[in-house]
């Protein structure tokens, strides 16, 4: 008998963990299996998925970017510039915070590093001097045509053990993974 999520159930219809699937041999395999062996009544799926995505998330944070590092740039300091780029006006932080996924307090500092490396600059709000307004400096939107296009090889290198319908469908997956978590994340919060 199995369940819905095709792992074995038992007698009562509660699912029982499969073992690790042979085609993966990384580090969440082995802690898959180590918690199988300590909870085999308990569904380690999950643990499968998210595991993998944090695994993942932390070795590339740990490679960082090479063309970014090369531009004494980390991931947050382009993706605040890019999000200046991309949009094509100015920013305020509090639309910074929102476009980078990033705190306040991380966007602040992060926008007083790049205004002091001359690739971005803050102008007050003629009606209201409480808000700023960030734009790009030449310098600065040289700087993300520059990279963009080294980052995005980058990045294909880094992919390229996927064939590409494999990428479409790691991307789409992790799309709808996305929507349900951003939809659903003041509900998760504890």
């Amino acid at each position: 008998m199995t369940s819905m999520n095709g792992r074995p159930a038992d007698g009562n219809g509660a699912t029982r963990p499969a073992a690790p699937s042979a085609a993966h041999h990384d580090t969440v395999a082995a802690v898959v299996g180590q918690w199988q062996a300590v909870h085999p009544d308990l569904d380690t799926g999950p643990m499968e998925i998210i595991g993998r995505i944090n695994r993942c998330a932390a070795l590339l944070q740990q490679a960082e970017d090479a063309p970014l590092r090369r531009a004494g740039l980390s991931r947050p300091e382009f993706d605040l510039l890019g999000a200046l780029r991309r949009t094509g006006h100015e920013l305020t932080p509090s639309e910074l915070t929102r476009e980078t996924f990033s705190s306040g307090a991380a966007v602040t500092k992060r926008l007083k590093q790049l205004t002091e490396r001359g690739l971005v600059e803050r102008r007050g709000d003629t009606r209201d001097r409480r808000v700023a307004h960030v734009r790009l400096t030449d310098a600065g939107r040289d700087l993300v045509d520059a990279i963009l296009p080294e980052q995005l090889a980058y990045e294909t290198t880094v992919l390229a053990g996927l064939d590409t319908p494999g990428q479409g469908e790691l991307a789409t997956l992790l799309g709808e993974l996305l929507v349900q978590l951003e939809g659903r994340l003041g509900v998760l919060r504890v």
